[in-house]
């Protein structure tokens, strides 16, 4: 059985429903560039090889090879890894496919820099359409003075955006974990995110026992998998499912 995300609910999916929802996503092309995501493969290795350059220029440098970035800019955004640094100074080849500077549609960051550096992967068509709402929410904010394009308060201080207020029902988004569709919430300032409660219940699922739920859960999406959840909130576990925390 698979399972989809529908408003704040986890529900099951046939797998004749599933199938056609394959292949409805494969016959659709993409709007985005570089929506059609370069294979795991094509992001395991190229992890591996700017990990590689990454612990190599460390270790003869004694700094890491990132891009500066502001204090307020977020964990999953903050430090890019500087690649062009790492081409020029020898520690890398050339630079992968996948990446934003060789036509792809990812940043690679460095998280945990001060304990452990680790290489992960931010996906940018996410980056971009979540841009493209909040664009388009400010819009409206400013021609409705001040009001939201809101549609329901799905969790406390958090809500869905009104597709048709905002004119945003052609930006759809797939999840760079799990395929599914992924819905867009706002806070109570209109600044957009993406929900990742499916991805998150994905992992729990998988290992029910294994998992810390007392800290952010967004720690198992970026343990799980090469991508980080840009574009994100805090998660916690509240009364049986994961819930995003607005920031004050």
């Amino acid at each position: 059985m698979i399972y989809f995300r529908c408003g704040n609910k986890v529900r099951a999916m046939t797998g004749t429903l599933l199938g056609l929802l394959l292949l409805v996503t494969i016959l659709s092309g993409c709007l985005y560039p570089g929506e059609q995501k370069q294979t795991a493969v094509n992001y395991r290795e190229s992890v591996k090889r700017i990990q590689a350059a990454v612990d190599d220029y460390q270790q003869e440098e004694g700094l890491l090879p990132i891009l500066n970035a502001d204090e307020e800019t977020p964990r999953y955004e903050k430090f890019r890894v500087d690649l062009d640094k790492l081409i020029k100074t020898g520690y890398l080849d050339e630079l992968p496919a996948t990446a934003f500077e060789k036509g792809g549609s990812a940043y690679f960051l460095i998280l945990d820099e001060e304990t452990n550096p680790v290489v992960k992967v931010m996906d940018l068509v996410t980056f971009q359409k979540v841009n493209d709402v909040q664009l388009q929410v400010n819009r409206y904010k400013s021609a409705h003075g001040g009001n939201l394009p809101a549609a329901e308060e799905l969790y406390p201080g958090l809500y869905t955006i009104d597709a048709d207020k905002a004119e945003t029902g052609s930006i759809t988004l797939t999840s760079v974990y799990s395929g599914q569709p992924l819905e867009f919430i706002m806070n109570k300032d209109g600044i957009v995110y993406v929900d990742y409660i499916f991805d998150i219940m994905t992992v729990v699922n998988k290992n029910e026992n294994g998992q810390d739920r007392s800290k952010d859960l967004r720690l198992l999406l970026e343990h799980s998998s090469y991508f980080v959840p840009v574009k994100s909130l805090p998660y916690l576990w509240v009364n049986g499912q994961p819930v995003p925390q607005p920031q004050s």
